[in-house]
C-alpha cells in the first residue's frame, strides 16, 4: 500500500504526518510541484514480461502523460536481486541528488521509496503497484528500492540521454534510510 511519510529534516525518528490514503498523498504532495496519482483500468502484465509488452499495456496513459509533459520517450526498468552490480547501483539511487528534468516513475511491480528534501522536510513516498510519481527537475531526492528489491516500472524521459544525477555530497539519505534493517 502507498505510503507517505513526513519528517523534520533534523528529527529522523519521529514522523511529523503519515497516511496511506491517495488522494491525501497526492494533495501533501502538489504544493511541492510532485505528480502522484494510481493508473487503474488495464490488465497488469505479469512480472515476466517483455518490456514491448509492458509499454504497449499502459501506451494510451504513457501518451497522454508525454503529451501534457513533451517527454519523449519511455522505457522498462527491471532489478531485482538478480541485477548486476546490485550493491553499487543501490547506492548510486542512495545518494542526494537533483535532475535536470522531472522524474518519472510507474511502478507496474514492486515498491520502491522516493524520498524528496524540500525545505526543512523530509518526504518519504512509498509508490507500489499502479502508483505514477513525478519528482520535479532540481528536487532534491534520492531512491530506494531496498536491499533485495523486486521493482518493475516505466521510466519517462524528456532527454534522449536518460538517467542523469546532480549529487549534492550530503549525507542526509543516511539518516532517513527507507529500508534500514
Amino acid at each position: 500500500m502507498s505510503t507517505l511519510t513526513i519528517y523534520q529534516d533534523t528529527v529522523p525518528e519521529t514522523p511529523v504526518l503519515q497516511t496511506q490514503d491517495p488522494a491525501e498523498i497526492a494533495s501533501q504532495l502538489r504544493p511541492l510541484g510532485v505528480r502522484f496519482e494510481r493508473w487503474e483500468g488495464p490488465q497488469i502484465p505479469p512480472r515476466s514480461a517483455d518490456a514491448e509488452t509492458v509499454l504497449a499495456t499502459y501506451r494510451p496513459f504513457l501518451d497522454k502523460l508525454m503529451g501534457e509533459t513533451g517527454a519523449g520517450s519511455a522505457d522498462v526498468m527491471q532489478v531485482n536481486p538478480g541485477t548486476p552490480n546490485l550493491p553499487a547501483l543501490r547506492a548510486k539511487f542512495l545518494s542526494e541528488h537533483t535532475h535536470s528534468e522531472d522524474e518519472v516513475r510507474f511502478f507496474v511491480h514492486g515498491s520502491g521509496h522516493f524520498i524528496l528534501h524540500v525545505a526543512d522536510k523530509i518526504y518519504d513516498v512509498e509508490c507500489t503497484q499502479t502508483d505514477l510519481i513525478s519528482v520535479p527537475e532540481g528536487t532534491k531526492h534520492w531512491f530506494d528500492a531496498g536491499p533485495a528489491p523486486d521493482v518493475v516500472a516505466l521510466r519517462i524521459f524528456t532527454r534522449k540521454e536518460g538517467w542523469i544525477a546532480d549529487y549534492t555530497g550530503t549525507d542526509l539519505a543516511t539518516r532517513f534510510m527507507a529500508y534500514d534493517q
